[in-house]
């Protein structure tokens, strides 16, 4: 229970209704959006992710073109403004195209990719629905229409107080469990909820605005944009163990939280620096006073953070900002390197190769079927979907339990989540990012082996 002691109640006094209810309307129409479990299907999704669907199912027919569009447009205006025959009078659009030549060659090649495979030019190994056919037609639509609700909605979250009052109740508890502030918790939400795409997303504006430092922003990014139940259902479904969802999701969200106590705290991620982005600001969770409760704080804070908002006008174009910043910047990236890493999983022995150590931890761990298994632990860095795929056919119910858990819990694929925080402003390279998939590995394949024994 909450106690309010006199000058609680006096500053809550002070609190102006129009402030407490810009607080609350936007706040509660975000939290309705991204945070709202509702049934669908007979699984639970949230009213953004329906949207989306509803989109998708409207536009799919023209919605690949309008990726590779996109991308062809994010590579052409990029080489025209770095050989300088074009200028922009916006600066965010002047630094969405201000590009190191490696960036500029990754969104060449990811407009080369796309090019290929909506006109199946070139080899097959490119356009096959296995690989550059996937992406452009299965992941790329997905991609395209979250950005846009959650370009224009997120703000919701963001700018009317919700985080300052989320951070300040769970910041007691983040900071020494995880190493994080309070606020970090409502991208973890959105993420469990709706999709994974949509918590890094959530994190880099954060980061760009000065809430989180380098080492907060990795540490979220790669920790708690964490898979979403429906999808969950989708794997665990795709290896025929549907009516063990229960048992699969508790373990999936017990391995989550003991990777999240361990990852921050190994490097990369606690080798990473707490410094804001650019010359940014610090944006301050102020210390709170001594005299208030976490509640009456944050919602002290929550309310002058409301009073600050602006205009309609305002947040439309911030909105329109968010979308092509996400469009013309992450799209590109995802289409190179998810198109790169699934032509590699599907058409050479790589990641057969790199999964062959983990047969002898296998047979340690006494998981039936260890070569079989090896290939889908490595394979997952590529699309989370693929070690379904592959452990779909191995006999032991036990280890397509395993491999599904593994799956889920590893986070970190390119074609998806992976290629957004590559190509969104979150301080993580692609080493860093494979070799903390390799950490959630290892982190998460004892824990599951262990419940799989207990459970079979």
């Amino acid at each position: 229970m909450i106690i309010i002691s006199e000058k609680n109640k006096s500053s809550m006094d002070k609190i102006k209704l129009n402030n407490l209810l810009k607080f609350l309307i936007p706040s509660g129409l975000g939290i309705l959006l991204f945070m709202t479990p509702i049934p669908q299907n007979g699984s639970l999704t949230i009213p953004i992710a329906l949207l989306t669907d509803r989109f998708i199912d409207l536009f799919m027919n023209i919605l690949p073109q309008a990726v590779t569009l996109i991308v062809l447009i994010s590579a052409v205006l990029s080489v025209l403004y770095k050989h300088k025959k074009i200028n922009f009078s916006s600066a965010a659009m002047s630094k969405l195209f201000d590009l190191s030549k490696s960036w500029l060659a990754i969104r060449i090649v990811g407009a080369v990719l796309s090019l290929l495979v909506l006109l199946n030019l070139g080899p097959e190994f490119i356009w096959s629905e296995y690989t550059g056919g996937l992406l452009l037609y299965d992941l790329a639509p997905i991609l395209f229409t979250v950005f846009v609700f959650a370009g224009f909605f997120i703000p919701l979250l963001m700018e009317f107080g919700l985080l300052e009052f989320v951070g300040s109740i769970l910041n007691k508890i983040m900071r020494p469990v995880f190493t994080l502030p309070g606020r970090s918790s409502i991208d973890c939400m959105a993420s469990w909820l709706g999709d994974g795409t949509i918590g890094v997303v959530l994190t880099s504006k954060q980061y760009e605005e000065g809430y989180y430092t380098k080492r907060e922003a990795s540490v979220i990014g790669t920790t708690f944009s964490v898979v979403s139940i429906t999808f969950s259902w989708v794997v665990i479904a795709q290896v025929e163990l549907s009516h063990m969802f229960l048992p699969f999701y508790m373990t999936v969200a017990l391995t989550g939280f003991i990777s999240a106590l361990i990852l921050p705290r190994i490097p990369p991620l606690s080798k990473k620096e707490d410094s804001y982005y650019s010359c940014r600001e610090k944006q301050e969770e102020k210390a709170e006073s001594k005299t208030y409760n976490s509640f009456t704080w944050g919602l002290l804070q929550a309310t002058k953070k409301a009073s600050q908002s602006k205009g309609l006008i305002y947040y439309i174009k911030k909105g329109l900002n968010n979308v092509l910043d996400m469009w013309l910047g992450v799209l590109p990236v995802v289409m190179a390197f998810g198109t790169i890493a699934l032509i590699i999983a599907e058409f050479t022995p790589l990641f057969t190769i790199l999964g062959a150590p983990f047969i002898p931890i296998l047979n340690l761990l006494r998981i039936p079927e260890a070569t079989e298994a090896s290939q889908t632990l490595i394979v997952g860095f590529a699309d989370m979907f693929l070690p379904a795929i592959l452990g779909s056919s191995i006999e032991s119910e036990l280890t397509r339990f395993v491999i599904a858990c593994v799956s889920v819990t590893q986070l970190i694929y390119i074609s998806e989540v992976g290629g957004v925080i590559l190509g969104s402003k979150i301080p993580i390279s692609l080493f860093e990012l494979f070799l903390i998939f390799i950490q959630r590995t290892l982190i998460s394949l004892p824990i599951i082996a262990l419940i799989a024994h207990l459970l079979f």
